[in-house]
């Protein structure tokens, strides 16, 4: 087995042709065993095994530098340089991240986890290089719907400038995530189908020097083109057409499910665990295709990832031209959204909330100044959602909630959820952001508000005294749970509230609490900096209520089990109850 033999690069150099082909099934093999047992970027890596081997066959990392865009697709990468025990040997399968991590090898130049990136980055490595004097390659590679992301056509755009050794590889699989959308995809398309001949090229027409190979999954081929653009002392585009999922059928046959895969039968394709529990995002669907056939000005939004909100293949081609993809470009979907609004469309645009990040300028100036009425469902805003460094969700209260005129709703179970939802729809007056529960779907116990026009009024769910406790959206159960502890070892019964609004507070209700409160605990899903807590807190600053904030420390954590940052950070209803049994004697 030519793999276990693999401990770095130079090993890989000492391979003849043939014996690099069997690599690649060797290759193709250990992620097959290892993505079935863990789940993982299955379709990405499988299309890349053989530009990968050529690549660390023609250069010479980590001298020369290889940025991966996104750097799901670095499996690979990884096991070329030094990590291929990690999936080759079960017990070792949880050593590396799914992403390019400098901790773990010098041939990882950057922690790297979001779209678009690639060419930035290289650029800014080139242009180091070139002030000092260096003489190394540096190369981006660049596939699966990042180049419809507008920091990769800025880094393009400028790339010209330098003048100098960059050597962009694009990964052409013909898809995003899921579909390609947009005209950029439609010219790649043209250059397929031309051999790159075509005469309209956006890359020289960006004055990058150009190169195209058909047989992207041809090792030798791939081995002959690097050689020739190896050194080279200019810009230049390296366009490769390759098959998303090669070697799999079943990730070749659907190559949208197999873009990440939860762990799977090899035999059969078929996930390991079928879940039948309602879920949100299927909820949401059919919530907004059934206003899609009721009023033709409701426009559900994506931005490439269009599973966020439960829209498969069957589900979008039912909305037609009512659901709308924008590709990998949260930025310009914001935007979108707002001249929808303004023009007197409903719009709804989903994505996850580390991605939000990426939008904090477009909310400010065209949503929230504009105050154009359109609606951001925010997935994943949970400690209980994606818990790679790069995909957290627990930063977006602190970021969102401090826009003025913007509305930031917290449900807590099913049925506020669609009435938080109906109600953002159809008023005029704000644009609002809705945070998405994560720890599953609960149900009401009472009847839920259906209007939410009298901003940053709490819900008082229970009244008791001396401890008062306001628990933010998903954690409302923890705080009901919380409540029936404290009562049940202490015989405080403590006034439970949920506060629905994350973006405001409710003086009057919270200057009432003083009368026969002492303490008051906040409960939120999120970084306490910055925070929900911290406006409670503040608010009774200069008053004699103790305010106790319970919520994640603000750090980078990175593969982490839920339960265990639960307990490091005091959130669990045991350890909340013992906090208050100490004050309250």
């Amino acid at each position: 087995m030519y793999l276990e033999k693999i401990e770095s690069p130079s090993d890989l150099k000492q391979l003849n042709a043939e014996e690099r082909g069997i690599l690649a099934s060797e290759m193709r093999n250990a992620l097959l065993e290892k993505i079935s047992v863990c789940g993982g970027h299955f379709g990405p890596n499988f299309g890349i095994v053989e530009a990968t081997i050529a690549l660390h066959y023609v250069f010479d990392s980590p001298e020369d530098r290889i940025v991966f865009d996104v750097s799901h697709q670095s499996y690979c990468h990884k096991m070329l340089t030094g990590r291929k025990d990690a999936y080759l040997d079960p017990a070792k399968y949880n050593d590396v991240t799914g992403y390019t991590c400098p901790e773990e090898s010098e041939h990882d130049i950057f922690n790297v986890g979001h779209t678009s990136t690639s060419v930035s980055l290289a650029c800014g490595l080139a242009k180091a290089r070139d002030l000092m004097g260096g003489t190394e390659n540096v190369i981006a590679v660049i596939g699966d719907g990042a180049l419809s992301g507008g920091e990769a056509l800025e880094g393009l755009d400028f790339a010209w400038e330098l003048h100098s050794n960059l050597i962009i590889i694009v990964n052409d699989n013909g898809m995003s995530i899921s579909d390609n959308y947009g005209g950029l995809y439609q010219n790649l398309k043209t250059l397929r189908e031309s051999n790159g001949k075509a005469e309209c090229n956006i890359f020289r027409s960006l004055g990058f020097d150009y190169c195209y190979l058909k047989e992207g999954n041809d090792v030798e081929k791939l081995i002959e083109v690097f050689q020739k653009v190896k050194d080279i002392d200019h810009p230049i585009i390296v366009h490769i057409n390759t098959v998303k999922g090669k070697g799999y059928v079943f990730a070749e046959e659907d190559q949208e499910n197999y873009h990440w895969k939860p762990p799977f039968d090899i035999e059969t394709g078929k996930n390991k665990r079928t879940f039948t529990n309602e879920n949100y995002d299927d909820i949401v669907c059919d919530f907004l295709l059934d206003k899609m056939k009721k009023d033709k000005t409701v426009v559900a939004m994506a931005a490439g990832v269009p599973l966020t909100i439960g829209f498969h293949a069957e589900k979008r081609k039912a909305a037609g031209k009512q659901f709308v993809d924008v590709g990998i470009a949260e930025e310009h979907a914001v935007a979108m959204a707002a001249g929808i609004a303004k023009r007197g469309g409903k719009p709804v645009f989903a994505t996850h909330s580390s991605f939000f990040q990426r939008t904090y300028d477009q909310i400010s100036q065209e949503l929230c100044i504009n105050r154009c009425p359109a609606t951001l469902l925010v997935r994943n805003a949970s400690v209980w959602g994606m818990n790679d460094v790069t995909h957290l969700g627990i930063f977006d209260i602190p970021l969102l909630s401090n826009i003025p005129n913007l509305v930031y709703l917290g449900p807590t179970n099913k049925q506020e959820y669609l009435a938080m939802l109906e109600w953002s729809i159809e008023q005029q007056d704000h644009p609002v952001a809705i945070r998405i529960p994560r720890n599953g779907v609960h149900y009401a116990k009472d009847p839920v508000d259906l209007d939410y026009s009298n901003l940053n009024q709490y819900k008082l769910c229970e009244r008791g005294s001396k401890i008062a406790i306001l628990a933010l959206g998903d954690f409302f159960q923890l705080g009901e749970e919380t409540s029936a502890l404290l009562e049940q070892e202490s015989g405080i019964k403590p006034t439970l509230v949920n506060p629905r609004y994350i973006t405001g507070i409710d003086v009057d209700f919270l200057r009432g609490l003083e009368q026969e409160h002492t303490i008051v605990v906040t409960l939120e899903d999120g970084i306490l900096s910055g925070g929900f807590g911290e406006k409670i807190a503040a608010f009774y600053g200069t008053s004699g209520m103790r305010v106790l904030n319970y919520g994640l420390k603000k750090e980078f954590i990175d593969r982490f089990n839920p339960n265990d940052i639960l307990l490091e950070n005091r959130l669990t209803a045991s350890q909340i109850v013992e906090d208050l049994s100490l004050l309250a004697r």
